[in-house]
Order: C-alpha cells, then sequence, then structure tokens
C-alpha cells in the first residue's frame, strides 16, 4: 500500500470532526496532507466565514457534519497547507519587475541589450535601473566597469543592482550625482568602493558604499509603488505562497500594507521585519509591534556582513580565490550587541543578516551575551542565510535557540564557485541543513526573491536533491546534508510558521488554524525528485478565499 492510501486511511479511521461552527466552504474528494504529526492525512476539510478550519477529515463525515455545505470536489487532487517563504522581499520583487531584468544574462553584452529594450519606454530624464546581474556567469567572471554603460548611456544615470543585492554597476552619468567623492584611497565602513591604480572609482559599488548613489536616485511614485505591490501579490500567489517573511520593510512600505489589509485587500500573510536600524524599527520602539490577521511587524532585520559573490561575506579566515580579503564586518562587536539590545528592549524578534563564518559567530556571541538576561527578549531570534558556518558554532544554534533561516536554491546558485571562494575545507559548513537539524537547531526556509526565482518548488527541489534543475552534479553537491521531501515542506510550512510566531494559526492543516492551502497537480511524496520543480499550483486560498486560480 503506496503513502497516499496509507495517508487516506488514517485521514478515514482516525481525524475527527470540528468544533461545531457553521461552515461557509469546504473541499472533499481530495488528498489532504496537513503537516500535523499527529492527524497527517485527511480527505474533506470545512471553513467557517472567519477562514478557519471548523471539520477535517473523512467526505462522509463532511456530509454528516454539516449537510447545509455545498462543497467542491477535488476529484483526488493534492492538497497542502498553504507554503511560507521565511524569507522574502515584497516590495523589492514588485518594484524590481518595474526595472530591467538582468537575470540570467550571460555577458555584458547581453546586459547591455536588455538595458536597451527596456530604455525605450522610459522618459528622457528617467534613470535606468536594472537588477539581476551576475558576473559569476560571464567569462572571466570579472566585475564589469562604468566603461562598458558608458558607450550605450553617456548621458542617462544608469544604477544597476547585483543579483544578491549587495554590489551596484553605475556608469559615469550615475557616478556624477554621488553624494561624495569616490575617487582616492578611502572606504566606508562594511563597504568597498572598487577603484583602478590612479584612485578612480571603476563603476562597482559593494554593500554600505551603494547608498552613496542609491540615495540620490528618484524614489518611486506612489502609483509605482501601488502598482509594484500589485505585480508581487499576484507572483507569489501563483506559486502557493500564503504567508512572507518580508525582509527588509520600510515605514512606507508597511503603511501601504496596513492600508491594503484594512480594506480587506492584502492577499497575503506578512510578517515584516524593518528595515535595519532605521523608520520603521523607530516606529515598532515608539508605537509597539503591530499585530493583525495578514500583517504583522514585531520584528526587526539587521545586517552585519555582506554576500559570498561579491567577496563581502565576513570570513574567519582569508578568501581562497583572493588572499588578504576576509570580507567586510558592518558593525564591531560592541555596535552589534547595542543594536541587540535596543530591539530586545523593544520587544522585537532579530533577524541578523549573517552570511560568512565571522559574521555567523559575531551574531551568534551578541544574541548569547545579550539574551538570556533581557527582561523584554521576545526570543525565537533568526540569523538569515547562515550560508558559510563554522562546523564547531553550529551546535550553538540550537544551544541558545536561535533559527537558522535558510535558502535551499542559494547553495545550488552557489555552488558554481563557492569552493573557489572559501576552499575544500570550509564546505564542511557551507548551506548545512542537516548539521543544524542534527544538531537540534530549527531550520526555517525561503527562497531571498527577488534574488532567487519566487517560485519555492525550485528551493525544494534543491533542498532535496542540491542539484540543479539539469539533474548536475549527479550525486548532488554535498549530498549528504540534502533534506527528505518532509523535511523541505516542513522548512516552508511548519518551520517557517514557527520563525513568525505563526504556529497556532498557520504552517498545518488543523482545526482552528486558517484555511491557508494550496492545490498541486501531483503529489510532492510520490513523484520523482528531479520533478518537483515542475509541480503546477492550482489553486492558492488564504482563510478560505481564493487568491490565484489555474
Amino acid at each position: 500500500m503506496g503513502r497516499t492510501a496509507v495517508s487516506l486511511l488514517l485521514a478515514t479511521c482516525c481525524l475527527v470532526a470540528g468544533n461545531g461552527l457553521a461552515a461557509t466552504g469546504g473541499i472533499v474528494n481530495a488528498q489532504i496532507h496537513t503537516l500535523d504529526t499527529e492527524r497527517s492525512a485527511a480527505e474533506a476539510m470545512a471553513w467557517d466565514e472567519s477562514g478557519r478550519v471548523v471539520y477535517l477529515g473523512d467526505s462522509a463525515g463532511l456530509a454528516q457534519a454539516h449537510p447545509e455545505l455545498e462543497p467542491t470536489d477535488l476529484d483526488g487532487r493534492v492538497v497542502l497547507p498553504g507554503l511560507i517563504d521565511a524569507h522574502g522581499h515584497v516590495m523589492g520583487l514588485g518594484l524590481a519587475r518595474l526595472q530591467a531584468d538582468l537575470v540570467g544574462a550571460d555577458s555584458v553584452d547581453e546586459v547591455i541589450r536588455r538595458l536597451q529594450t527596456h530604455a525605450e519606454n522610459l522618459p528622457d530624464n528617467a534613470w535606468l535601473t536594472g537588477r539581476g546581474w551576475d558576473q559569476t556567469r560571464w567569462e572571466g567572471r570579472e566585475f564589469p566597469s562604468a566603461a562598458d554603460l558608458d558607450a550605450a548611456f553617456p548621458d542617462r544615470p544608469v544604477y544597476l543592482v547585483r543579483v544578491d543585492g549587495h554590489a551596484a554597476w553605475i556608469n559615469s552619468a550615475a557616478m556624477a550625482h554621488a553624494t561624495e567623492d569616490l575617487s582616492g584611497e578611502w572606504q566606508p565602513q562594511g563597504g568597498n568602493i572598487h577603484r583602478d591604480e590612479e584612485g578612480r572609482p571603476t563603476g562597482i559599488l559593494i554593500d554600505t558604499a551603494m547608498p552613496y548613489v542609491a540615495d540620490v536616485m528618484p524614489e518611486p511614485t506612489g502609483k509605482e509603488r501601488e502598482l509594484a505591490l500589485d505585480l508581487a501579490l499576484a507572483e507569489i500567489a501563483r506559486y502557493g505562497l500564503t504567508g512572507v517573511h518580508d525582509m527588509g520593510a520600510t515605514l512606507a512600505d508597511f503603511r501601504l500594507f496596513r492600508e491594503r489589509a484594512a480594506v480587506g485587500e492584502l492577499s497575503l500573510r506578512i510578517h515584516a521585519l524593518a528595515d535595519g536600524d532605521a523608520d520603521l524599527f523607530a516606529w515598532l520602539c515608539d508605537n509597539a509591534p503591530h499585530a493583525g490577521s495578514h500583517l504583522n511587524a514585531r520584528a526587526v532585520k539587521l545586517y552585519t556582513d555582506g554576500a559570498l559573490g561579491s567577496r563581502g561575506a565576513a570570513m574567519l579566515e582569508d578568501y581562497s580565490d583572493e588572499p588578504g580579503n576576509r570580507g567586510l564586518l558592518f558593525h564591531t562587536d560592541e555596535e552589534l550587541r547595542a543594536l541587540v539590545d535596543r530591539a530586545m528592549g523593544c520587544g522585537l524578534q532579530l533577524g541578523i543578516h549573517a552570511i560568512g563564518d565571522a559574521a555567523n559567530r559575531q551574531v551568534i556571541d551578541a544574541l548569547a551575551a545579550v539574551g538570556p538576561d533581557h527582561p523584554e527578549n521576545p526570543g525565537r531570534h533568526r540569523i538569515e542565510h547562515v550560508q558559510i558556518i563554522a562546523v564547531e558554532d553550529i551546535p550553538r544554534l540550537a544551544e541558545h535557540d536561535i533559527i537558522a533561516s535558510m535558502q535551499p536554491i542559494h547553495a545550488t546558485s552557489d555552488m558554481r564557485w563557492a569552493e573557489d571562494r572559501i576552499g575544500h575545507e570550509r564546505l564542511a559548513g557551507a548551506y548545512a541543513w542537516q548539521r543544524v537539524l542534527e544538531a537540534g537547531g530549527h531550520l526555517a526556509l525561503g527562497s531571498d526573491f527577488p534574488v532567487e526565482p519566487v517560485n519555492p518548488w525550485l528551493g525544494i527541489h534543491a533542498a532535496v536533491t542540491r542539484q540543479d534543475r539539469d539533474g548536475n552534479p549527479e550525486s548532488g553537491w554535498l549530498p549528504d546534508q540534502r533534506l527528505s521531501v518532509d523535511e523541505a515542506l516542513r522548512g516552508f510550512t511548519v518551520d517557517a510558521a514557527y520563525a513568525g510566531f505563526a504556529e497556532a494559526d498557520t504552517g498545518t492543516l488543523e482545526v482552528g488554524k486558517y484555511a491557508d492551502f494550496i492545490v498541486i497537480n501531483v503529489d510532492p511524496y510520490e513523484v520523482d525528485s528531479s520533478e518537483l520543480p515542475e509541480i503546477e499550483v492550482m489553486k492558492t486560498v488564504v482563510g478560505g478565499e481564493v487568491v490565484f486560480a489555474e
């Protein structure tokens, strides 16, 4: 007997009806994986007008408990709890859709062609912006320069964000608008201005150097922000996400989300983390955390280092492919601990970006030093990415109850060059999902969209196979760190809900929780792992309301 048959048998014999409330919607004849460890499956479900599940069991039981209901017959299709991306950028996704898309461009010439096409629809005086370039895809893997852009765009300012969001490529016209003279020998704390031998800027700005130009760019208009949110919500729902932990929301973002939620037009549950030591962080400290059914803001995202691709991730030892460079720490130990203390004092959860092993150690040390004796510590603090961590530091995550918020698709994106950056020995702590679980740690999974695609099935495939879409490498990259399908799904549901303080309402399908679920075309537990990226979402439902239908 296969897994599905066993699950349906368990559903029929063991699940119970709900709480007796009137049902306003329901489904029957479905293969429901609840992801509830006590009641793993069902074939029927119903919910009330509040959007919460009131029945979970077999179809006959639903008909008896709610004879007035006319449920939807799913004809045996598979149902899962709504997926939750534990690390995405909602407005970043929408605004990226208004810019030139540079993802996958295989050369500087391809970038120029895409920019020229995008520029055709821009006003004469508008900046040309884009996102997604990645020099590791190009022959030679060298960073580009302003000169590469100047010939095509001598007068229009061009500002292009690298795929990881941690570097900008600008032309001379944009450089002329910089708030500081970018030439010389000085460097900003936590950033880097690439210069030639004469001290002249080449057009590449790393991490904290980016604002010297970004801060003078025109802000999106109100209409552009509204459109960006609409585009993001539609794309997110299309891929079966019912929740997102929004990593780095501004006060303007939060207010837009709150306005939409107030009129019932936020088709997503957002756990918003304030973007660093800025306006939303201050607002939350002054006004207390915000809680609602579709929007919560009770956390702050801090940053400790850059990205591995731009050699900005802070490492304990030199980069293997650039001796003398150990990356960039954004804060001293004292500065980071002061920020942690302030956030805890405001009752806020911390989600701290750390990619390199030195940055991860600095964050663990800070949370361990400040948290235990802090009277306002809300707990469930997180490290975002944990891409390279010293093996001896992995048990400390569980010891200090720190959630590892990781993005599986980063491993298969970075595997082409990660060993070049850090050497073979340090790979033991690279994207080490199983080591985190084996040490007793919590593992919440996400995508980091728009750095990576929104589609969570690509991340689930990466987690289960550690291969790219073409099946390379054959046995998987560092295959001992692969997750099972169940572990990967829990990372995008149960564990993501826990990381957002939402496990009482979402993450599994249970009576009393929200009817957040998706209908998909195949059973992920039954298909070959190579087929996981091809799974299609047929319907996305949030609180009993359909927000996407194929």
